[in-house]
């Protein structure tokens, strides 16, 4: 099985341990989870759907419609052997626990896990980071030198990105060891600082000082 499979799988069980669904709905959800840039179709979802049933991880029930509507719908269910097998995938905190394909749906059930793997998660997902942005550095540095300015743009773009979802991570791993909500630890951080963040229009964040510093 693909790896992009097994993170759709691990998204399929983590939301069917939420509350039963129909395919429009679980597709949905998914698409909401995976992002814009992973669009889930019909036509990859079910596939998916029966291979989990051929090995009992999940289960359907036709759905008698109402008088009105004429189309039966089909609801899938987790079994037990589906919640022990979505407990056993997020216990895995390996590698492939914090790449892109895998960390976005492992991160959407951290309240379903323990701390410690939630941290290795975190800081494992941010050592990745950390290597990749000394690649892109060292990848700007270079497409500088050649001068070429649209090349060099988007890299620092990249770059720029990199660095903030560090800085994210960063906040996460502190207000997880601190035992406080993000929310708590960024507002210590404020006040500690004498400085306050806030979002521009173009969504980026500016941090101001207090009046009459």
């Amino acid at each position: 099985m693909s790896r992009r499979a097994e993170t759709t799988e691990l998204a399929v069980l983590g939301l069917l341990g939420e509350s039963p669904m129909h395919g429009y709905e679980l597709r949905k959800r998914l698409n909401l989870m995976l992002g814009w840039g992973r669009v889930l179709s019909y036509g990859s979802l079910y596939p998916t759907l029966k291979r989990m049933l051929r090995a009992d991880l999940i289960e359907e029930e036709v759905v008698t419609p109402p008088p009105a509507t004429r189309r039966q719908r089909i609801v899938y269910r987790l079994t037990d052997a589906g919640r022990e097998q979505f407990e056993r995938a997020m216990a895995e905190v390996g590698p492939t626990a914090w790449e892109d394909e895998s960390f976005g749906v492992r991160f959407s059930f951290f309240s379903r896990t323990d701390l410690e793997s939630r941290l290795r998660v975190l800081e494992g997902r941010r050592t990745r980071l950390q290597e990749r942005l000394e690649r892109v550095q060292s990848q700007l540095e270079r497409t500088q030198r050649k001068v070429d300015r649209y090349a060099a743009e988007l890299q620092r773009h990249e770059q720029e990105s990199v660095e903030r979802e560090v800085r994210w991570l960063s906040d996460l791993i502190a207000a997880e060891r601190n035992g406080t909500p993000l929310e708590q630890d960024r507002d210590e951080t404020t006040r500690a600082t004498g400085s306050r963040t806030t979002t521009g229009a173009n969504g980026d964040a500016d941090t101001t000082s207090p009046a009459g510093a």
